[in-house]
């Protein structure tokens, strides 16, 4: 697999047969022993899809936590707590209602992928969203992914950003 709609279609079949609960659990415990995570006050995570990795049981730690917003082709900082409402975006996925803050005082933004590669490129889903995110606000990444789905090299075009810590469920 060589191109990246290939290798989108095949992390999508993998995902479904994994145990995301199982896997979210054990990534979840990893993030929370990870030193950039530990030292973040101000967190961005994503809401996750049916087949994603769920962290929202980060949301009981004492952190102020984000969630990205798509506005146009730009992702917006949405502060988030477990009470505040949720609508469905265009692209189905559910962001928060309040209203967004500046990106400049996030310390950690926990990255969504399809599939990351060894040296710690990533590939979503194809809108570059967090690319053009990460490339105006260089902060520290991490990227949680069930270990099924790292392969040894992606296709890398020049704007793709590299994540700097990888965390799996092994």
């Amino acid at each position: 697999m060589d191109n990246k709609t290939d290798l989108r279609i095949w992390a999508k079949s993998i995902r479904k047969t994994l145990n995301l609960a199982d896997i979210s659990k054990n990534i979840t415990a990893k993030i929370r022993d990870n030193d950039i995570y530990k030292n973040a006050e101000n967190v961005m995570l994503f809401y996750p899809t049916k087949y994603e990795i769920s962290l929202l049981d980060l949301l009981n730690d004492k952190k102020n936590f984000y969630l990205p917003k798509v506005y146009n082709d730009e992702i917006l900082v949405c502060p988030y707590s477990k009470d505040d409402s949720l609508e469905v975006s265009q692209f189905n996925i559910k962001e928060p209602c309040t209203n967004p803050v500046k990106a400049e005082h996030l310390e950690l933004a926990i990255v969504p992928a399809l599939v990351v590669d060894k040296k710690g490129y990533r590939l979503g889903y194809g809108g570059g969203f967090y690319d053009r995110f990460l490339s105006k606000f260089p902060i520290k990444t991490i990227v949680p992914i069930p270990h099924e789905l790292i392969v040894e090299k992606l296709p890398i075009e020049k704007f793709d950003i590299k994540i700097d810590v990888v965390i799996t469920d092994i």
